[in-house]
């Protein structure tokens, strides 16, 4: 029986539900399955894992984390050798930029939690935050976040991942997230190929680029900002929309 990505096959018969939570997926069994094991098999027709059934148990686990294979799972319940019953879900992930802001305009994300109030100052003016959506059925990771274009220092290549003191952050499946930057790319120091701010006003686009480990992929968002209001960054006012 289909699944419906994150949901249940229909809540009938030994399967009761089939989901992913996390980066785990679950799978309930009802009260009277007759099954002793079931196997996990991967979109390539392999098999990715196998529990065995204790009697009366109700509840599998298979740890599918990060670095998976996204694609259609399907869960086979045994009884010995013979197949009882199956059920396909969707496990694939889809990360969306949502949105991006600085400390200016949003002074309670937490800034102080993320930078530590002793750095705070210089940290939240010149870094931004992006926040994330995961509107598939399956975890990601995002490994790297990017800025490029108008800001006042683009980064092509970031040291480590451009995300703050984290190699990576994991976007279970539903999760929205916010992922503080680290690589001032609204810094006061202007780089050979930045925007920076004036009184008369400077416009342009920058687009924040995303790598993901599981869809293998990038995600990438277009806004456009105005700088104004001062020869400096630091009492600059900075306008963001989505482009």
């Amino acid at each position: 029986t289909p699944g419906d990505g994150r949901g249940s096959p229909n809540g009938q018969g030994p399967l009761q539900r089939v989901a992913v939570e996390g980066t785990t997926l679950v799978v309930e069994l009802s009260p009277d399955a007759d099954v002793n094991q079931i196997n996990l098999i991967q979109p390539n027709g392999e098999v990715f894992g196998t529990r065995d059934v204790a009697a009366g148990a109700q509840q599998v686990s298979f740890e599918i984390g990060t670095a998976y294979e996204p694609g259609e799972y399907r869960v086979v319940a045994l009884k010995g050798e013979e197949t009882v019953t199956e059920s396909a879900t969707d496990i694939v992930p889809e990360i969306q930029i949502q949105d991006v802001g600085l400390y200016r305009n949003n002074p309670d994300k937490p800034w102080d939690e993320v930078y530590g109030e002793s750095k705070t100052d210089s940290k939240k003016n010149g870094e931004a935050f992006v926040t994330v959506q995961n509107s598939g059925s399956g975890p990601d990771a995002v490994v790297e976040m990017r800025f490029t274009g108008d800001v006042p220092n683009p980064v092509e290549d970031p040291r480590g991942s451009g995300i703050y003191e984290k190699e990576s952050v994991v976007v279970s499946a539903g999760e929205t997230v916010d992922l503080f930057s680290d690589s001032f790319p609204f810094g006061s120091e202007i780089g050979d190929e930045g925007m920076g701010c004036s009184t008369d006003g400077n416009s342009g686009q920058f687009t924040i680029i995303l790598e993901t480990r599981v869809a293998d992929q990038q995600v990438t968002k277009t806004y456009s900002v105005e700088y104004t209001g001062a020869d400096e960054m630091q009492n600059c006012e900075i306008t963001i929309s989505e482009a």
